[in-house]
């Protein structure tokens, strides 16, 4: 046997072996999210892709270059990145009207969905309220909802950082505005000072975060110490990784790409993941809905369209854009929802 065909039968040996190897060690996998084992063997969960188990497609087929007219959408601007991206895609893919989206805020939406009767679309990032439900009966729409995905923040701290595991929602709020060092939140904790990386004002990242953390009050997290604040994850992400005293946060889809680098704080003892962010169980996230009524969505067959478009579409953008996919279950149900609203319910 010549050396070139022993080497060629060695390398062949090991890649078996290894294939084997690697065959009985493979992470597990859970609706679409890898868990990272860490050094330490912690698993943390990262979103690797839209959900594994796909929404059935319960829509009949659609080409938007059938549509043309108007579409009216307002409402929260955590939505609005999403609704976007979605209404770009459906011109581009034919769609002959105009797509007029505002972001105001959830309940400024609903005011205008509900109460003013300006709007074709609510977008929000709650559930409607009793009172706004009985408005919108009032101008004679019985609201809908469509869950379109989740909105899920990760706090984040560099991999050497070895302290920071879990906080509390107060701990949260004093490392991101009174604490000036560690050991101000835990005395066990290095009493070294605080360095914060957040996302700009501009950001409904950011304004999320003060909505939950702050009770809507950027006074706090705005006069802390050593805050650093940039418009580009890519500045946070650096400053977060270049020592083990930084701390910051951003979309959790964002977290995903820099996995290598930086480790998800636990709040309140729930990590981010698939399961906690959809169930609510986390307590940075919250629902992506849309509101719409049968009547409009029968009266001006557009708004119907673009509706469909987006749920039917929806996970290809979503994590692109910065938000954790809805299950299939959610979007599922939504689908049935459009069907009812359209009469084609079977």
């Amino acid at each position: 046997m010549t050396r070139a065909r022993w080497l060629w039968w060695l390398v062949m040996g090991l890649a078996v072996g290894l294939a084997g190897c690697c065959q009985g060690i493979a992470e597990p996998q859970t609706d679409g999210y890898r868990l990272l084992r860490t050094p330490t063997g912690t698993r943390y969960p990262t979103a690797t892709a839209p959900a594994a188990t796909p929404a059935r497609s319960l829509l009949p087929p659609l080409d938007p270059a059938d549509y043309s007219g108007d579409i009216i959408i307002a409402g929260s601007s955590t939505v609005y990145p999403l609704a976007e991206r979605m209404a770009e895609r459906f011109q581009e893919e034919g769609f002959r009207g105009q797509i007029t989206i505002d972001s105001i805020g959830s309940g400024a939406g609903f005011e205008r969905f509900c109460v003013s009767g300006e709007t074709d679309i609510a977008n929000a990032s709650r559930p409607i309220k009793d009172s706004e439900r009985e408005a919108c009966r009032a101008l004679g729409r019985e609201p809908i909802e469509f869950r379109v995905g989740t909105d899920g923040l990760a706090v984040v701290v560099a991999r050497d950082n070895d302290f920071v595991d879990n906080l509390s929602l107060d701990e949260l709020a004093r490392v991101f505005s009174s604490a000036r060092t560690w050991a101000d939140i835990r005395p066990e904790w290095p009493a070294e000072p605080i360095l914060r990386y957040i996302p700009g004002t501009d950001s409904g990242t950011f304004d999320f975060f003060v909505e939950v953390v702050f009770d809507k009050d950027e006074e706090p997290i705005l006069t802390a110490d050593n805050l650093q604040m940039s418009e580009d994850d890519n500045v946070l992400v650096q400053g977060i990784e270049g020592s083990p005293y930084a701390i910051g946060f951003f979309g959790y889809a964002y977290y995903e790409e820099n996995a290598d680098k930086l480790r998800p704080v636990a709040i309140e003892g729930v990590l981010p993941d698939a399961a906690t962010v959809e169930a609510g169980e986390y307590p940075l996230s919250r629902p992506l809905l849309l509101y719409s009524a049968a009547s409009i969505m029968q009266r001006k067959p557009q708004v119907a369209a673009f509706i469909h478009f987006f749920l039917t579409h929806v996970n290809e953008e979503i994590l692109d854009v910065g938000y954790f996919p809805a299950s299939a279950e959610a979007l599922e149900q939504a689908m049935r929802q459009w069907l009812r609203a359209v009469g084609e319910a079977p």
